[in-house]
């Protein structure tokens, strides 16, 4: 086949401090047919400065300012990063991870006729660049209802997608999720049943935030934690429809992640605890969990009283 070109597109928001890092890894790819897209989405530092130089230095990259129309937040810059692109397959990156330089090649030479996505494996690393202790798990016989409650992940940026199969979906980032915004996209792209090829070699670098999402969970932040459960509220009207996965799992999967949120807020004493109690309750009540509904009751009333339990 003809060397296809690869549309990589970053959003990014103030990350002047490590963004070079991000676009040196593109820049030395031995693989060349390549465009890289960045759409800044108003960051307050210079970050539109330093992309610049690259722009400067290499064609193939191209530096956007996020349109004053569309909603602020990195799904819109995604979006609009996708309207911009020309390439035959699409990457989407993040604006601190890195490319091992030979990514592009591997991913390219393991590329058939009817490819919709090559997914690859990952490493994880901080801040100052020291490897981690942490594997990441993303092949699986079982992979919708695996993705699902979270055995299996892909992130934003481990597949690679045919730009054909993406154009077919009626939807891409949902730019009103900022929580779960790749579990939702990439849950959506296997329900439409892609041709996969897994390429079980870790073509990229993802840094550990201590500031991520999945932190401010832990914390949690209520405007992210909503984002959470209208994904998974999404998805869950979607299964029923598809029929693609038991729609149980999912429920079960929900009542498990709105029993975190309950603990965690008793325990932190937090306004929403009683948002989260009537959540719970509610769910528990849906699936007929009658052993449940009396052990939450137990559990919040026993906590109230002694402060633990």
């Amino acid at each position: 086949m003809n060397k296809p070109l690869i549309s990589i597109i970053i959003p990014t928001y103030n990350r002047a401090f490590i963004i070079r890092e991000t676009l040196n890894s593109i820049l030395v790819q031995t693989y060349p047919y390549w465009e890289c897209i960045i759409v800044d989405d108003g960051s307050k530092d210079n970050t539109f400065e330093v992309v610049n130089e690259y722009v400067n230095k290499d064609n193939r990259f191209s530096l956007f300012n996020r349109p004053e129309n569309i909603i602020k937040g990195p799904n819109s810059c995604r979006n609009y990063g996708f309207s911009r692109s020309k390439g035959d397959f699409i990457k989407w990156f993040d604006s601190d991870d890195l490319l091992a330089v030979e990514a592009l090649e591997k991913i390219v030479s393991n590329i058939e006729l009817s490819t919709d996505v090559v997914v690859s494996s990952l490493e994880y690393i901080n801040f100052d660049g020291n490897f981690l202790n942490k594997k990441h798990n993303f092949i699986s016989n079982n992979l919708i209802e695996d993705y699902i409650v979270g055995r299996v992940t892909f992130f934003t940026f481990t597949p690679t997608w045919s730009r054909s199969f993406v154009l077919e979906q009626a939807e891409i980032f949902d730019e009103n999720i900022t929580n779960l915004d790749d579990w939702d996209f990439n849950l959506r792209m296997l329900y439409a049943n892609p041709e996969i090829v897994f390429l079980d070699e870790p073509l990229i670098r993802y840094r550990v935030h201590t500031n991520s999402l999945s932190h401010e969970i832990a914390k949690l932040n209520f405007n992210e934690i909503n984002s959470e459960i209208t994904a998974r509220e999404k998805h869950l009207t979607l299964i029923k429809t598809n029929k693609k996965a038991n729609v149980i799992v999912l429920k079960n999967f929900i009542i498990l992640r709105y029993k975190y949120f309950f603990r965690e807020a008793m325990v932190q004493k937090n306004k929403h605890r009683f948002f989260y109690l009537k959540n719970l309750l509610k769910k528990e009540l849906a699936i007929l969990d009658f052993k449940g509904v009396i052990k939450t009751l137990f559990g919040f009333v026993i906590f109230s009283i002694f402060n633990k339990g």
